[in-house]
């Protein structure tokens, strides 16, 4: 029972095990005692309180003795250098182990007594059991009180640790306990606020409470959580009530955490948050905003974030109900989404047409708990883009079915395009882009493209500029061309574009319609020439057929007056024929005999053939059928034919020679024209008069 009671009054384990260990020296007749305490792998031994000291060496043996003790309590004989060590009054003979064991059966100690007898009663054996047993429920007390003791010290250390203000207080309002931030705040020690009134701490913050405590609210809640604010700082307050060690004894913990920076983070994140342009949102998977900025709200047409983050939008959100699977499913795959193009309704059903950078946040098992991106509008743009599509189509169009050639040059005189009619005309690419135009130009007319280029390059447009430009056969045509300057953003001139249209039939006609305008000229001359002619020569015929048919003409002047009168009368056939052909009338088809048209077509320039020695070589088919035509326009083609003949045997130096020949070809009559002069260089112009 004294052991006990020493137990509960003692405070220090050593001081507790050295008067154990004196008493069991005592109760057990035994010269020396010790108890050897086992802390994880170490072994403290502590002998008995005003015994004699014990060498290192036989403490040790003791020690590892004990520790190799099996049984509960068990006796060994000493060694003779052990013995003399310990330098006791009188020698030992054994030493006896007594485990001690706590009610787990875990070794805590052993109990180790010097004895002069080797030999134990049954009685002091009954003995040493009851104090293992009493030594082994202290030591436990003790284990229990040191844990208790490292708990508080380290409850108070964390509590001290905690940069949060922490504050007790007991039903009376009156401080129980603070740490060590609270503390430094307020400039003092934490033991100088206890027992201090909870009233004095209303200047870190108020609730705007009545209570005696300036951070209570409800004291009738276990637990409270609310914002505290100072005119400096901000804190959440989290209150718990807790049992004291009476049932009146009610304890209230505060726990205030200063979240002024936090805030403050808070207020310039949601100010950064909706200034920003772009719509931000998080949403979660089935479509349910979570958060949104204005930018957001304003793209999708909703009054305030309240009414989009309070709508169920994802029923009417896609147009297509299929486009939001193909999104879910792309967003899983890939868990990002870059400049994701996607088309969304607003809330008045008008389409959306934007640009979306997609984060998705997952959970630990690996599914979507979170989609996180940022819009852009890009309504405009698509339009605009639309818009520009079709203007561009219908440019392209208009440059692609325009019969004019147009190129573009730089200001080097590169060409850097050309339109689809430059191919059709038969130019291949590889001789159009990246070579001069220049080049392409007859070198009489070269200086005057170049000067016209350059007037472009000024910022000067340059209109019906007439050149001679070598088309893709190699052959010349004659061109029209436009020059117009294009600028870039600066104004400057950084293109040239051109516009070729071949005039080379145009300025054929053009020439036909001269030619046919010159010689209606010469007809109507002609016409007037002709009916002067004529009156002299219907007076000279007549005044020949009285000469002839007076009898008094001698013989030999009736000779000279059938000459005159055969002349004047071949005169007044060739005026009439000039008449003819001179004379304008509409296209008339008939029959006409085409040897006929052919005699009469050579009679115009019979003349001339003969005064310059160009033979005429008729070889005609006789049986021909009249055939269905013009005679004026068929003397016309004709007359051009023998034209261009007669000038090409006049080049050739030689005796000319024109042969004609007709026949008929099964329902056709053959006119074939050919001569012995120099040839004609462009075969298709072999009708037109040179």
């Amino acid at each position: 029972m004294e052991l006990a009671v020493e137990a509960a009054q003692s405070r220090h384990l050593p001081d507790f095990l050295e008067q154990f260990a004196l008493r069991a020296t005592r109760m057990l007749d035994a010269m020396w005692g010790g108890v050897a305490v086992y802390r994880g792998r170490e072994t403290e031994l502590h002998a008995m309180r005003g015994g004699a000291s014990t060498a290192e060496a036989a403490a040790n043996w003791i020690i590892s003795r004990a520790q190799d003790s099996q049984n509960d309590v068990e006796t060994r004989a000493i060694p003779k250098e052990t013995s003399e060590e310990l330098a006791l009054p009188e020698k030992p003979g054994a030493v006896v182990f007594v485990r001690i064991a706590a009610s787990d059966n875990e070794r805590l100690g052993t109990l180790c007594l010097l004895r002069k007898r080797k030999t134990l009663g049954e009685g002091e054996k009954r003995l040493l059991h009851a104090l293992a047993s009493h030594a082994a429920l202290s030591l436990e007390n003790f284990r229990r009180f040191s844990q208790l003791e490292r708990s508080k010290r380290q409850w108070v250390e964390d509590i001290d640790a905690i940069s949060d203000y922490i504050v007790v207080h007991d039903r009376a309002w009156n401080i129980v306990r603070t740490n060590r931030s609270l503390a430094s705040h307020l400039g003092v020690p934490p033991v100088a606020l206890v027992g201090e009134a909870m009233s004095s701490l209303r200047q870190i913050a108020e609730t705007g409470s009545d209570l005696p405590c300036p951070f209570c609210r409800d004291t009738d809640r276990a637990k409270e959580e609310y914002v505290a604010a100072s005119a400096e700082r901000i804190f959440l307050v989290s209150t718990s009530r807790t049992p004291g060690a009476a049932d009146d004894d009610t304890r209230t913990i505060h726990v205030l955490k200063d979240i002024t920076d936090r805030r403050e983070a808070e207020r310039r994140y949601r100010e950064l948050f909706d200034s920003i342009q772009e719509g931000l949102f998080f949403a979660t998977p089935d479509g349910r905003f979570l958060d949104v900025n204005d930018a957001m709200v304003r793209m999708l047409g909703y009054a305030s974030r309240e009414e989009l983050l309070r709508a169920d939008v994802s029923p009417h959100l896609y147009p297509v109900p299929e486009a939001r699977e193909k999104f879910l499913r792309a967003l899983s795959e890939r868990g990002v989404l870059r400049n994701y193009e996607e088309t969304l309704r607003r809330k008045d059903g008008t389409l959306l047409h934007t640009l979306q950078n997609i984060t998705a946040v997952r959970d630990a098992r690996g599914r979507i708990a979170q989609i996180r991106g940022l819009m852009l509008d890009v309504t405009e743009q698509k339009t605009f883009q639309s818009q520009l599509q079709r203007e561009r189509d219908f440019n392209q169009k208009i440059l692609n079915t325009t019969q004019s050639m147009i190129l573009v040059l730089d200001t080097a005189g590169l060409i850097s395009y050309a339109n689809r009619r430059c191919y059709e005309a038969g130019y291949q690419e590889g001789e159009l882009i990246g070579h001069r135009l220049v080049d392409w130009v007859e070198a009489s007319h070269r200086e005057d493209f170049d000067a016209a280029l350059e007037t472009t390059a000024h910022g000067h447009q340059v209109e019906n500029l007439e050149l001679r430009v070598r088309r893709s056969d190699g052959s010349m045509g004659h061109f029209s061309i436009s020059l117009s300057p294009m600028r870039d953003e600066q104004n400057a001139v950084n293109s040239v574009v051109v516009v070729m249209t071949d005039i080379t039939d145009a300025a054929l006609l053009q020439a036909k319609l001269a030619h046919s305008e010159k010689m209606a000229t010469i007809g109507r001359l002609v016409s007037g020439v002709a009916h002067e002619v004529n009156n002299p020569l219907a007076a000279i015929l007549g005044f020949t057929d009285l000469l002839l048919e007076n009898p008094e003409v001698p013989g030999s002047a009736r000779e000279d007056l059938q000459i005159i009168l055969q002349e004047t009368q071949r005169t007044k056939d060739i005026v009439q024929d000039l008449l003819s052909f001179a004379r304008q009338r509409p296209v008339q088809r008939e029959l006409v005999q085409v040897n006929s048209v052919l005699r009469q077509t050579i009679k115009l320039r019979s003349y001339d053939f003969a005064s310059h020695g160009v033979e005429v070589v008729e070889d005609f088919e006789e049986a021909l059928a009249a055939a269905l035509g013009d005679s004026q326009q068929l003397q016309q083609v004709f007359l051009n034919i023998l034209n261009n003949a007669y000038d090409a045997v006049q080049e050739a130096g030689q005796r000319g020679r024109i042969r004609i020949h007709t026949r008929r070809q099964a329902e056709m009559i053959e006119v074939a024209i050919s001569d012995n002069g120099t040839g004609i260089t462009d075969p298709h112009r072999i009708f037109d008069p040179f």
